[in-house]
């Protein structure tokens, strides 16, 4: 079992910048694939990217392709997403997931932990 934390989101313009970060905390020593997803108003939850225990392998979503970029921090337990060039349409509540073993997916139901969420809003 694990807990994730996340920090970072906030108010920006359109064209800047932030970085969510995501710690881990309980039995990390087990390995995790981790990532983030987001939620809009009104809208279903859409994977963002993920990163594998190994941090080796890693997936974005079209739409952040580009201008998001995950990475991970293993002896500090933590992952970031450096979102650049946001968007009034990447306004969501970002949530950071992890899955046990170290593999990743884009699917939300291979997930098995997730934080709170940090609320991102862009505007324009």
């Amino acid at each position: 079992q694990i807990q994730l934390v996340e920090s970072g989101g906030g108010l920006v313009q359109a064209g800047g910048s932030l970085r969510l970060s995501c710690v881990a905390s309980g039995r990390t020593g087990s390995g995790y694939g981790m990532g983030w997803f987001r939620q809009a108003p009104g809208k279903e939850s859409e994977f963002v990217s993920a990163i594998s225990m190994s941090r080796n392998s890693i997936v974005y979503s079209d739409s952040v392709k580009g201008r998001f970029s995950i990475s991970g921090d293993n002896a500090k337990n933590t992952i970031y997403l450096q979102m650049n060039d946001l968007k009034p349409e990447d306004t969501a509540v970002y949530f950071c997931t992890a899955k046990n073993g170290g593999l990743i997916s884009r699917y939300r139901d291979s997930y098995d932990y997730w934080g709170q969420g940090t609320q991102v809003t862009v505007s324009s």
